[in-house]
C-alpha cells in the first residue's frame, strides 16, 4: 500500500476525492498525513473525520519557511510519504522541501498550463475571455506552476458566470487527480 500525504489550505474538497478513491479501494495508496498551513480550515475537520493524521501549523509561528518546511519533511519522513499532492495548497514550495521530495511532488492547478499561473487563474480566463477550460496535474518545481506537465484535461465553456464555472472544474479535477496519481502509483510500482 503506497503512503500519501495532502497538503491544503482551504476547504479540502480535493482531499475527500482522493481520501475517499482511497478507503474505496480506487487507489492501491492510504493517505497517512494532511498537512494545512491555516489551523482552522475545513480541511483539517475533513482529515479528522477521516482519521487522518494532520499536521495543521500557522507559519508566522516560524523563523522562516525553512524552519517550517524542515519540520514538515520530519513529518512526511516519518510517516513514510512517497508522494506528496498539493491539493489547495496556497504556499509556494521552498528549497528545503523541493530538495527533499524533488520529483515526489504534485499539484493540481485550475487552468491548462502554462496559461493562466497562480492563485487566480479561473478569474484571469474567464477575464480573458477563453472558451476552452481546463485543469492540469503537474510536478512542482522552484517555478510557480512550471513543473513538468502530468495529465490535463479540457472542456468547453462559453459563459463569464465563476459560479457556474468552479463546479464544473471541480468535476474534472477530482476524478482526473485520482485517475494520476492511480497512474503514477503503478508506474512507480512496476518500475
Amino acid at each position: 500500500m503506497h503512503r500519501l500525504a495532502v497538503f491544503a489550505s482551504g476547504s479540502g474538497t480535493n482531499f475527500e476525492a482522493i481520501v475517499t478513491a482511497c478507503e474505496r479501494g480506487e487507489l492501491p495508496a492510504e493517505v497517512v498525513l494532511m498537512v494545512c498551513d491555516k489551523p482552522g480550515a475545513r480541511v483539517v475537520e475533513r482529515a479528522r473525520n477521516h482519521g487522518v493524521e494532520t499536521f495543521a501549523f500557522a507559519p508566522k509561528e516560524y523563523a522562516s519557511k525553512a524552519d517550517y518546511e524542515r519540520e514538515i519533511i520530519a513529518r512526511l519522513d516519518a510517516a513514510g510519504v512517497e508522494l506528496v499532492c498539493l491539493a489547495g495548497y496556497m504556499r509556494i514550495i521552498g528549497d528545503e522541501l523541493l530538495a527533499a521530495y524533488a520529483g515526489r511532488i504534485i499539484n493540481i492547478h485550475p487552468s491548462l498550463l502554462p496559461a493562466f499561473r497562480g492563485a487566480h487563474a479561473i478569474e484571469q480566463a474567464l477575464e480573458y475571455g477563453v472558451k476552452v477550460f481546463g485543469v492540469t496535474i503537474h510536478y512542482v518545481d522552484a517555478e510557480l506552476d512550471g513543473g513538468r506537465i502530468i495529465a490535463q484535461r479540457a472542456f468547453p465553456y462559453e459563459g463569464n458566470d465563476i459560479e457556474e464555472l468552479e463546479p464544473m472544474i471541480h468535476a474534472v479535477e477530482y476524478p482526473l487527480y485520482v485517475e494520476t496519481i492511480g497512474k503514477l502509483l503503478n508506474e512507480k510500482q512496476t518500475k
